[in-house]
């Protein structure tokens, strides 16, 4: 899929032509520089490598700079590879957000907020067990059985139980673009997307 990569700036929320209030997010998509080009000759499969938002040469490796310098351009925070792009690039071709159109839909992943260690009501949904009298003492929030004691005398794998929390890749899917600002390289999508403020993520079409 053809994309670009950008940056979280925050959420906001714009009226649509029925003066309905919608929650939006805003990212700054691009612009990326074609730092490779995958050809089927060479790499066996068609694709194209962008990189995104500045790094210093100091906190790059010598083989980052090489790879830079290759394409023109200086080194890259965040590289991704793209299949699926229609028009032809060449090294250091820079790949702007006005390649989206409103009113298309986009799939936008990113690493979702990590939350430490937390229970199961929390992490999976629990609704809790019990009752919160008759007795009953601090379960209120327990995650109950996780296995019978004789058979199978083990507790099965991928049983749901407390644990660390975010910090995974989260792809969100079909989310409308609402508004395309060319000059502040700006993407407006309808709807939240993973991550905090000025995380990356990956836009694809």
């Amino acid at each position: 899929m053809s994309g670009l990569i950008g940056k979280k700036i925050g959420m906001t929320s714009i009226f649509d032509e029925n003066g309905k209030n919608i929650p939006c997010t805003v990212i700054e998509a691009g612009p990326c520089i074609v730092t490779q080009v995958r050809t089927e000759e060479v790499d066996g499969y068609n694709a194209l490598q962008l990189g995104f938002d500045d790094a210093t040469e100091k906190s790059a490796t010598k083989a980052d700079i090489g790879h830079a310098k290759k394409a023109g351009t200086s080194v890259k925070r965040k590289v991704v590879e793209f299949k699926g792009f229609d028009a032809e690039y060449k090294l250091g071709d820079s790949i702007t957000v006005e390649q989206f159109i409103e009113g298309e839909f986009v799939d936008v992943a990113g690493t979702s907020k990590g939350k430490g260690f937390q229970g199961v009501v929390k992490r999976h949904g629990f609704a809790g067990v019990g009752q919160a009298t008759h007795g009953q003492h601090n379960r209120l929030r327990a995650p109950g059985s996780i296995g019978a004691a004789s058979y199978p005398a083990r507790v099965f794998k991928g049983m749901k139980m407390a644990g660390r929390m975010g910090g995974e890749t989260v792809k969100v899917q079909n989310l409308r673009v609402y508004k395309v600002v060319p000059e502040k390289n700006l993407l407006v999508v309808k709807g939240c997307v993973p991550g905090h403020k000025n995380s990356y993520v990956i836009i694809e079409k």
